[in-house]
């Protein structure tokens, strides 16, 4: 339980004076029935001796209006700090995703529900513990009153409430464990649903509806069992919590009848009992409930851990605007153009061991490799977007404390393997908020300028969920322009080429040669051609460095990928005569 009290803590330490002025609104709310009760026994009394407490009943409506009154205003207040703490969170999370440090499950369906569902449920344990103050101090005034009036009869009411603590501590490790697997199952029917809405051509061209619909049933009936489970034990739990008032008030009620038959015991003590019984299940009732959410708020709280990076801290305060404008997005400074990138021992879990690479300006660098050699593990690796194991990164000589955070648009580009593009105006998806001045030779360099004019729409033409409307080859010069649009001293493009034809290939590359420095992942004979150095891998280790000629000669792994290009491309750099 401790990594969750940890981010608890610093959740309510983040905005302390919201979160401290919200307790202490709470209080009054709490605190009030104090009086209420109090008018009370004094009302019925007076009613007892036929006397007709007219102001008693003003006063009684006028406290329960003013507490109606403060639970609207702390309710109202609450709510910023509530969705603060939320955007917390959920920023802190995608910050170490989008840096590289963090790792997205296995689907984005999983990771919406984590930073849906997730969120909620650490920031509502968090957000219990506000009232426990004020149902605390209600707590100790009022069993000081009734103790003064009935010692006895106060004592018994104390046992169903200690009862109720003791069942929410024995029913902690249950809940925990069915809300993991509730949590699970309901991530796995939104990871699913995601993947219906984004391979609905493979499943229509499969003939596969019947079968993804089954899956989706199956899913379903899994994660409703889960949810039922889990809503029952937690469900339990809080009516054995308000159980205690009626199993109180009979107590009450038992032991009231013989004390008032001696007079010891009148209506307006019996009336004051009766109210003080109902509040004094807040303070178990809060404990309870804060007892049944800590469970799960914990599995929450591991699973937003999961996709932070190593030691990083998920409650830290980075910053929540309300009513101003967020600060720009940071930049490189102008200044410190590349000289030369060097990675040393570069090392990552997932299949790199050892690798030494040196990028100087205005060349071009070619990454090959058999498929699974770690082409695009290293690229990842070497921009921050996979998390290192070992192995040091110098831009001009100065070491890259963070690579996620240095090698950034403005010094870095990047064009990944498989395009990603949003349901969006072309604009929007070159652009991505950064300044317009280079968009028109962006889109020249990207060889993508006369598609663009076939489109009546030009830039405005939308593109459809994950650029669906644009061929495969347009999707890719589309990746490479946005990346070009950020004008990067090095450019990174993996396999960027490999949906183009061989005149479209041959005009991308004579455009951007030369006008950045570049790193390329590719196995196309066009590219290892243009190529300054080029590094072969085999297996995560680099069996060989050089220029094509040089490799041809001294890298048997070189010459084994060079057997299998085709040599034959009439269109190709390397055609045979």
């Amino acid at each position: 339980m401790k990594p969750v009290m940890t981010v608890a803590g610093a959740l309510a330490r983040f905005d302390l004076r919201r979160y401290l002025v919200g307790g202490l609104l709470w209080l009054p709310a709490s605190v009030l029935p104090l009086v209420s009760g109090l008018i009370l026994q004094r009302l019925f009394d007076d009613l007892t001796a036929r006397r007709v407490p007219l102001l008693l009943c003003a006063a009684f409506v006028a406290v329960e209006v003013v507490r109606g009154l403060t639970i609207v205003i702390a309710w109202t207040y609450g709510d910023y700090w509530w969705s603060a703490a939320a955007t917390l969170l959920r920023a802190n999370v995608l910050r170490s995703v989008l840096t590289g440090r963090g790792r997205v499950p296995h689907s984005s369906g999983e990771a919406v529900a984590r930073l849906r569902d997730d969120v909620s449920d650490v920031v509502e344990f968090v957000d219990e513990s506000v009232p426990l103050a004020g149902a605390t101090l209600f707590s100790a005034v009022a069993l000081a009153i009734m103790a003064s009036i009935d010692p006895v009869i106060t004592l018994v009411l104390v046992v169903p409430t200690v009862a109720i603590g003791v069942l929410s501590r024995l029913m902690n490790r249950l809940i925990r464990r069915l809300h993991r697997q509730a949590r699970g199952l309901g991530a796995a029917v939104t990871g699913h649903l995601g993947a219906i809405f984004g391979g609905v051509l493979a499943i229509k061209t499969a003939g596969a509806e019947e079968a993804v619909l089954e899956r989706l049933r199956r899913h379903n009936r899994r994660r409703r069992e889960a949810a039922v489970q889990d809503r029952l034990a937690t469900d339990l739990l809080s009516t054995a919590t308000g159980a205690t008032v009626e199993i109180s008030i009979g107590l009450v009620l038992l032991l009231a009848a013989p004390a008032m038959r001696r007079g010891d015991f009148t209506v307006g003590d019996l009336a004051l009992f009766t109210t003080y019984v109902g509040w004094l299940t807040a303070l178990p009732r809060s404990v309870g409930v804060i007892l049944s959410r800590m469970p799960q708020a914990a599995v929450s709280t591991e699973r937003l851990t999961a996709m932070t990076g190593p030691g990083e801290d998920l409650a830290r305060d980075t910053g929540v605007w309300f009513r101003r404008e967020y600060p720009a997005a940071a930049r490189p400074a102008p200044g410190d153009p590349l000289d030369v990138l060097q990675a040393r021992g570069l090392t990552a879990a997932h299949g790199l061991h050892g690798v030494d690479l040196e990028i100087k300006r205005g060349s071009c660098t070619v990454i090959t490799g058999a498929v699974g050699a770690g082409k695009t593990t290293l690229v990842r690796a070497l921009l921050g977007l996979e998390p290192l194991t070992a192995g040091t990164i110098r831009w001009n000589g100065r070491q890259v404390a963070d690579p996620g955070g240095f090698l950034v648009p403005g010094r870095v580009a990047y064009a990944g393997q498989v395009p990603r593009l949003f349901s969006a105006s072309l604009r929007e998806n070159l652009l991505l908020g950064w300044p317009a001045d280079q968009l028109e030779r962006a889109v020249e360099l990207a060889a993508f300028d006369r598609d663009l004019a076939a489109m009546p729409e030009g830039l405005d033409t939308v593109v459809g969920s994950r650029g669906m409307r644009l061929s495969g080859g347009q999707a890719q010069r589309a990746t490479a322009a946005r990346a070009l649009v950020r004008a990067p001293d090095l450019l990174v493009v993996d396999d960027l080429s490999s949906a183009l034809d061989v005149e479209t290939e041959r005009q991308l590359w004579e455009r951007i040669t030369g006008v950045s420095t570049l790193l390329v992942v590719s196995h196309r004979p066009a590219v290892l051609a243009r190529a300054d150095q080029i590094i072969v891998l085999d297996r995560g280790r680099v069996v060989g460095t050089g220029t094509l000629d040089e490799l041809l000669e001294s890298c048997p792994e070189m010459r084994r990928l060079w057997s299998l290009s085709p040599l034959d491309d009439p269109g190709s750099a390397f055609s045979v005569a």
